[in-house]
C-alpha cells in the first residue's frame, strides 16, 4: 500500500544487490592479481639486471608507486598474497553468511511476520464489513417490518370502511349473524377473540365452517397461553387426520369437513378422564378418554380463528392456515349434552356460548380477513 513493494520483492532485491557486491569484490580481486602478476614481471626483470640497480632504474625514478611497501621484492610477493587470500576469506565468509541468513533465518520470520501483519489487516477489514453488512441487514427488516405494519393498517381501515359502507351501519342485523371469511392461505390472514378463557375443568366449543382449501383445512382456531402454545387447538394439517390438541396431547377425531359445504362441529371435554366426544352436523362421530387428562385449561390465554400459535397471539405458519368461511363460534364451560348440540346444528335453538358468545363486537379481524353478514342454516339450505 502507498506504492511500497511486496514484502517477497523486497526480499528478491536484496539479494540481487548482495549477489552485485559479490561480483564487484570478485572483479577487485582479479583486478588485483593482475597487478600482481605485472609486479612479479617487473621483479623478474629487475633480478635479471643486476637486482637492486635495476630496481633503482625502473621503480626509483620519480614517486614511489608502491606507497609504503617494503623494498625487498620477496615481502612485498608475500604481503601482496597474504593480502589478496584475506579479500578472498572475506568473499567466502560474505558469501556463506548471506547464504545462511537468506535461506535459513531473515526469509522465513520476515515474510511471517509480515504476512501475520497483513493477515491481521486482512481479519480487521472483513470483520469492519461484516458488521456493516449486519447493521443494513437489521436496518433492512426494520424498514420492511415498518413498511408492512403501515400497509396492514392501512388494509384493515379500508376494508373496516368498506364493511361499514355495505351493511349501512356500524352493527350487523343481528349482532351474531355473520360469519368471517379466510380466503387465502397465508400467515396474516386471521381472526381474534377478543376476550379470553378463565381455568377450565371442562368446555364445548361449537362452530360453522366451509373449508375450500386442500389437502386439510388447516387450523380452525387455536387457544395458547404462556409457556404454552397448544393449550387447544383444532387442525388437519396435509392429509394427516383431524386432531385436537389439548396441553400439546393428541386425540384423532373422526370428522370428515372438507368438502367445501358448511357443516356444523362441535367438541366437548372434561379434565375428568380426559374424556372427550366429536360431533358433525348434530351427530356423534367419536369419542375417547385420557387426553391430558385431570390438567385444567389454563386461564389469560390468546384465542385466534384460522392460525396455529407458535408463541402466544403469533408466529403463524402459512401452512397451516385455514382458508374458508366460520361463523357461530360459541364456547361454554361445561359439556352440553347431545340433545342440544343436535338442536344447535338443526337451528331449532339459538344457545350462545356463556363463556364465549359469537357476537360482533367480540371478534376483529386482521390481514385482509373479512366479515360478512350471513345466516348460516339459510346457507346451508343453498349447499345440500
Amino acid at each position: 500500500q502507498g506504492g511500497a513493494l511486496p514484502p517477497e520483492e523486497e526480499l528478491k532485491a536484496t539479494v540481487l544487490q548482495l549477489r552485485e557486491t559479490v561480483l564487484q569484490q570478485k572483479e577487485t580481486i582479479g583486478s588485483q592479481r593482475e597487478a600482481i602478476r605485472e609486479l612479479t614481471g617487473k621483479l623478474s626483470r629487475c633480478e635479471g639486471a643486476d637486482g637492486k640497480s635495476a630496481w633503482k632504474n625502473e621503480v626509483g625514478k620519480g614517486k614511489d608507486t608502491m606507497g609504503d611497501l617494503p623494498r625487498d621484492p620477496a615481502q612485498v610477493i608475500d604481503q601482496l598474497s597474504r593480502t589478496m587470500q584475506t579479500l578472498k576469506d572475506r568473499l567466502e565468509s560474505l558469501e556463506h553468511q548471506l547464504r545462511a541468513n537468506v535461506s535459513y533465518a531473515a526469509l522465513p520470520n520476515d515474510l511471517r511476520e509480515m504476512l501475520q501483519r497483513r493477515l491481521g489487516d486482512l481479519e480487521r477489514q472483513l470483520l469492519s464489513k461484516v458488521a456493516e453488512l449486519e447493521d443494513e441487514k437489521s436496518l433492512l427488516h426494520n424498514e420492511t417490518s415498518a413498511h408492512r405494519q403501515k400497509t396492514e393498517t392501512a388494509l384493515n381501515a379500508l376494508l373496516e370502511r368498506v364493511s361499514e359502507l355495505e351493511k349501512g351501519n356500524s352493527a350487523f342485523k343481528s349482532p351474531d349473524e355473520f360469519k368471517v371469511s379466510l380466503p387465502l392461505r397465508t400467515n396474516y390472514l386471521y381472526g381474534k377473540i377478543k376476550k379470553t378463557l378463565p381455568e377450565l375443568y371442562a368446555f364445548t366449543v361449537c362452530l360453522w365452517l366451509r373449508s375450500s382449501a386442500s389437502p386439510g383445512i388447516g387450523t380452525p382456531f387455536s387457544y395458547a397461553v404462556p409457556g404454552q402454545a397448544n393449550e387447544i387447538v383444532l387442525i388437519e394439517w396435509g392429509n394427516n387426520p383431524i386432531e385436537l390438541l389439548i396441553n400439546d396431547k393428541v386425540a384423532q377425531l373422526p370428522l370428515f369437513i372438507s368438502d367445501g359445504k358448511w357443516h356444523h362441529i362441535c367438541i366437548t371435554w372434561t379434565t375428568r378422564d380426559g374424556m372427550w366426544e366429536a360431533f358433525q352436523d348434530g351427530e356423534k362421530l367419536g369419542t375417547g378418554e385420557n387426553l391430558a387428562p385431570w390438567h385444567p385449561i389454563k386461564p389469560g390465554g390468546v384465542l385466534i380463528l384460522g392460525q396455529e400459535q407458535d408463541t402466544v397471539g403469533g408466529r403463524f405458519d402459512a401452512t397451516q392456515a385455514f382458508v374458508g368461511e366460520m361463523s357461530q363460534f360459541n364456547i361454554w364451560d361445561r359439556v352440553l349434552k347431545a340433545e342440544d348440540i343436535m338442536n344447535i346444528a338443526n337451528c331449532s335453538i339459538n344457545m350462545p356460548g356463556n363463556i364465549i358468545p359469537w357476537v360482533d363486537n367480540n371478534v376483529d379481524v386482521f390481514g385482509g380477513a373479512t366479515k360478512w353478514p350471513v345466516e348460516t342454516c339459510e346457507e346451508r339450505l343453498l349447499d345440500l
